[in-house]
């Protein structure tokens, strides 16, 4: 496994009213956080906060190119983000739901206590099949075939980058003492959106890149 420090690139926050950052998803524009009692949207460019959405939000947050997905209190709900209507809602599995995300049609679900990510149907929420961590899962995010979840025990945290097909550990990023990661997020190019937790703060990390290979 290759291990580095995480490179961090800046960071936003705190924001008024926002005492937990929670879950994190990137629309292309603007990135969304889960503030507990509902969804930001953050200009990255600016820093500031443009809008909210009052939906329960306390866990991961996804994008799927249209609709928004957000876990609270045991359930996965499929938000219109023009209007912040809940269009429909799905069972999360138990164990601790943290973090969210999308790709290849199906949604990625970490889990903080259970230690495990599964690939779940978006329409039923069944699990699709499993992998399984040692260590605590918060956020997950894909990133041009690479998956990627935050940990967080204690006062260390990281990013991992995963084998999809096995869950083999292949990269660690390690963040700086006391520099939690709750929700993750890639831009789809060369930065991961980080969520600090209780800190209220978003931190930017760079990707490393590997020439082109997965």
């Amino acid at each position: 496994m290759k291990r580095s420090a995480a490179e961090i690139l800046g960071e936003y926050g705190p924001f008024p009213g926002v005492d937990h950052v929670h879950g994190v998803t990137y629309d292309g524009r603007q990135i969304w956080l889960a503030a507990g009692d509902g969804l930001r949207a953050l200009d990255p460019v600016s820093g500031t906060l443009l809008r909210a959405i009052d939906v329960a939000a306390d866990a991961g947050t996804a994008f799927d190119g249209r609709h928004l997905y957000q876990l609270a209190e045991g359930r996965i709900q499929k938000i219109d983000p023009r209007t912040g209507r809940v269009l429909s809602t799905i069972p999360a599995p138990a164990g601790g739901n943290s973090g969210l995300a999308w790709a290849e049609g199906t949604l990625w679900l970490g889990q903080h206590r259970n230690r495990t990510i599964h690939q779940i149907d978006p329409e039923t929420g069944a699990i699709l099949r499993s992998l399984e961590s040692n260590r605590f899962v918060t956020g997950v995010t894909w990133v041009e075939g690479e998956l990627w979840h935050g940990t967080w025990e204690g006062r260390e945290s990281e990013l991992r980058r995963l084998d999809p097909r096995t869950g083999e550990v292949l990269e660690s990023l390690d963040m700086p003492p006391g520099t939690g990661v709750s929700g993750l997020e890639s831009d789809g190019r060369d930065r991961f959106f980080c969520g600090g937790g209780s800190s209220g703060k978003l931190r930017v990390v760079r990707r490393p890149r590997r020439g082109g290979a997965a």
